[in-house]
C-alpha cells in the first residue's frame, strides 16, 4: 500500500503547536528498566561533541553553535571539538574523553553531536558507562552517532534521540518534532509530510507496505551500516520484540541486501515486532543495472517473509527534515498507514 498525502504529525492538539502536532497523555506503561533523562528547558546548557568525523570549517561550527542558541539553549563546546586526527575529530582517547566529560558535568543537561561521519565505534571501549549511567541526559544525533545510541541502549539504560545533528539544517519540520519530544515530553504520532508536487499523483512522502497491520514495541535502530558493523559485539541491545527503524546513505541495493542478510543470519530480524525503513539517500545502483534488484525489491525480499508489520519510506535519515525518534521508548507503528506513535514520553 502507498500513502500519498499525510500530515507529518497527528494527534490531539497541543497549545502553541496547532493541528500539526499532537500530545496525548502517556500511558502508565514505561519500558522495563528505562530511565528518562530530564527534559530540556529554555536556558539549559548543552554540550557539543564530535565523536566521529571532524568539521573542517570553523564557520560551520559557528553555525552549529548559533543553531543551538536559536533553540534557547546555551551551547558549550567539548575540549577537543576542533581537534583533527586524520579523518577523525581527534584521537580516540580524546573523543571518548569529551563524551565522558559531558556526561560527568552536572551543568550540562544534554549532549548534541555536531556531525557524524565515522569513528564512534572506535571509542566505545573507552567510554565510562558507570558515570554515563549515573547521569542520564539526552544524546542527540544520527548517522554514525547510531553506534553511541545503540551502545547507550545496551549499557546505559536511558533514552537517546535519533534526530538531526547540531550542524543539520533544522527546518521547522525537524525543530517542531524535536521540541515536542525533548522539551515538551509529548507523545506525538509521526507521519510523512503532505506532498505538494505539481503532479496528478503525489510521489513525495509515499510509503510502501511490506507487512500490513499495527504492532507495538520499543524503538531501536539508526543507520543500517553502523548497526551491521556492531553485530557480534557487546554494544548492541536486545532486539526482542522491538520496532526496528533503519536508514542509510550512498549504499547500493546489493549492499543493503548484504547487511539485511547479516541481520537475518544473526537472528535479529526474527526477533522483531515491526520494521520501518526510512530514507536511503543516493542508494541507487551505480551504472547500468539491467536485471538487478531495486532497493524496494531487496526490502520486500527480506521484510515480507517476516510476517510482521513493515514499511518503507519513513521521514528519517540523511534528509533535510526528519522525525526525532527516541530509542528505548514504547511505540506503536501502523505499517498500513505509515505512522509511528509514541506511547510514552522520552523525557522526565
Amino acid at each position: 500500500m502507498q500513502m500519498d498525502r499525510r500530515a507529518w504529525m497527528t494527534g490531539a492538539g497541543m497549545a502553541g503547536m496547532g493541528a500539526m502536532l499532537g500530545a496525548v497523555p502517556a500511558p502508565a506503561m514505561a519500558a522495563a528498566g528505562l530511565t528518562r533523562p530530564p527534559r530540556l528547558r529554555q536556558g539549559d546548557t548543552v554540550g557539543l561533541i564530535e565523536p566521529a568525523g571532524f568539521t573542517d570549517d570553523a564557520f560551520d561550527l559557528d553555525l552549529a553553535r548559533e543553531t543551538i542558541t536559536a533553540m534557547g539553549l546555551n551551547p558549550t563546546p567539548a575540549r577537543h571539538l576542533t581537534a583533527r586526527y586524520g579523518y577523525l575529530a581527534g584521537e580516540d582517547a580524546d573523543r571518548a574523553a569529551d563524551v565522558n566529560a559531558m556526561f560527568a558535568d552536572p551543568e550540562v543537561r544534554a549532549v548534541f553531536a555536531v556531525r557524524g561521519g565515522w569513528g564512534c565505534a572506535r571509542i566505545l571501549p573507552l567510554l565510562d558507562f558507570a558515570t554515563i549511567r549515573k547521569n542520564p541526559k539526552l544524546l542527540v544525533g544520527f548517522s554514525d552517532i547510531t553506534a553511541l545510541h545503540l551502545a547507550f541502549a545496551a549499557k546505559a539504560g536511558f533514552t537517546t534521540i535519533h534526530g538531526p545533528n547540531a550542524s543539520s539544517s533544522w527546518g521547522s519540520y525537524s525543530w517542531d518534532a524535536f521540541r515536542a519530544v525533548a522539551f515538551d515530553g509529548a507523545t506525538p504520532t509521526f507521519a510523512n509530510p503532505v506532498g505538494h508536487e505539481d503532479r496528478l499523483v503525489q510521489r513525495a512522502g509515499r510509503i510502501r507496505t511490506f507487512g500490513p497491520g499495527v504492532t507495538r514495541g520499543r524503538l531501536l535502530g539508526g543507520n543500517l551500516t553502523v548497526l551491521a558493523a556492531l553485530m557480534g559485539t557487546p554494544w548492541l541491545p536486545d532486539f526482542s520484540g522491538a520496532i526496528l527503524f533503519i536508514e542509510d546513505v550512498s549504499e547500493q541495493p546489493y549492499r543493503i541486501d548484504r547487511m539485511l542478510t547479516q541481520l537475518s543470519l544473526a537472528g535479529v530480524l526474527g526477533k522483531l515486532a515491526g520494521v520501518v525503513f526510512g530514507q536511503c539517500t543516493d542508494c541507487g545502483p551505480a551504472g547500468a543495472s539491467f536485471g538487478g534488484f531495486t532497493l524496494s525489491e531487496v526490502l520486500q525480499q527480506h521484510l515480507e517473509p517476516l510476517g510482521i508489520p513493515a514499511f518503507q519510506g519513513g521521514q528519517f535519515g540523511h534528509v533535510a527534515n526528519q522525525y526525532s525518534l527516541p530509542l528505548g521508548v514504547q511505540a506503536e507503528m501502523d505499517a498500513t498507514a505509515g505512522t509511528i506513535r509514541l506511547l510514552e514520553p522520552a523525557v522526565a
